[in-house]
């Protein structure tokens, strides 16, 4: 990220795929809403196939910045893109639908300003199909379960955000959808906060079922990385243990019983022994590359996260 501008305070940002219809109407609110105050509107187009860049590359707002993709990547691409190139002491995050509310970000804003890290927008009344509601709610539910999610609506963009909190924090996938989660992982202070959520008036949705799954496959990813991405032979580790205890079981119980004089070539059970104890040695060896990979991951990055630092060394030595 670039350093922060001492004069900037926010930072909008912005991704957009096939929004011609939304981006200046977006444009004059986010204006409306933030007037006087000292923000810049960073615009991230996804690969647009229609005249999103045109739109965007029309517009003379000196506080407007724009970055075009050679073709669509994604949102959480494009997200993480504008993070990088803000440069506002807050980093406000936004849909280009027009469902966002511009007139949420000093609310917003207000309630960083209590000492919280992050403000999460909260869709209460959300003016989405029954069907796109009824998938996020059992997305909630799973991150509820899966990664100890603890705001209510993790998939709204709108969210404020201390430019502090993407420091040493890459995206990929589907991962904006979890960024609450993994900041609060870290020990960042969250809330959230009730948003205005509109209809779509322009465009379609790009929300499909495509989405749903990726971003399943990436919750599994993230609620492996916060339990076990410092030890994972902790995990694997562990299931090596039990696999390999049972195959030795397994093969004790066999052995007993061919004492006893029972025969026990060509037994399944023989031959589950022996792939226990071997997918056991496997998942230990797993275990062990694993955590030599983390090591060599965390070489030149903590595995904490520091707030502040006090130094008393030029004090007078009272503590009055």
């Amino acid at each position: 990220m670039p350093e922060a501008d001492s004069q900037l305070e926010i930072s909008v940002v912005v991704p957009a795929y096939n929004e011609q219809d939304n981006i200046l109407p977006l444009i004059e609110s986010v204006g409306a809403a933030l007037d006087g105050r000292h923000y810049e509107i960073i615009f991230i187009d996804d690969g647009s196939s229609d005249e999103t860049f045109e739109r965007l590359r029309s517009c003379t707002d000196p506080r407007l910045r724009t970055i075009k993709f050679r073709r669509n990547f994604g949102q959480t691409a494009a997200l993480d893109a504008g993070f990088k190139a803000a440069r506002g002491r807050v980093i406000v995050p936004m849909d280009a639908d027009l469902q966002n509310d511009p007139v949420d970000i000093p609310k917003l804003l207000e309630k960083l300003d209590e000492g919280f890290d992050v403000v999460s927008g909260w869709r209460r009344d959300r003016q989405d199909p029954l069907s796109k509601r009824l998938i996020s709610r059992g997305a909630n539910l799973l991150r509820k379960l899966l990664i100890k999610d603890t705001i209510h609506d993790s998939g709204c963009t709108l969210k404020a955000y201390r430019r502090d909190c993407f420091k040493g924090l890459d995206l990929y996938g589907e991962m904006h959808r979890f960024i609450p989660a993994l900041l609060q992982w870290r020990g960042f202070r969250i809330t959230e906060l009730p948003v205005t959520h509109h209809e779509r008036r322009h465009g379609q949705t790009k929300y499909n079922a495509f989405r749903v799954l990726k971003g399943f496959l990436d919750m599994i990813i993230v609620s492996f990385w916060m339990n076990y991405s410092a030890r994972p032979i902790h995990l694997f580790g562990s299931l090596g243990i039990i696999t390999t205890g049972l195959g030795l079981f397994c093969g004790l119980y066999l052995s007993i019983i061919k004492l006893m004089g029972t025969p026990i070539a060509g037994r399944p059970l023989l031959l589950l022994a022996v792939l226990l104890i071997i997918v056991g040695v496997e998942f230990i060896v797993f275990g062990v590359m694993s955590d030599i990979l983390v090591k060599i991951y965390y070489r030149d990055q903590p595995t904490y996260n520091v707030e502040t630092e006090l130094d008393n060394s030029g004090s007078d030595g009272s503590c009055a």
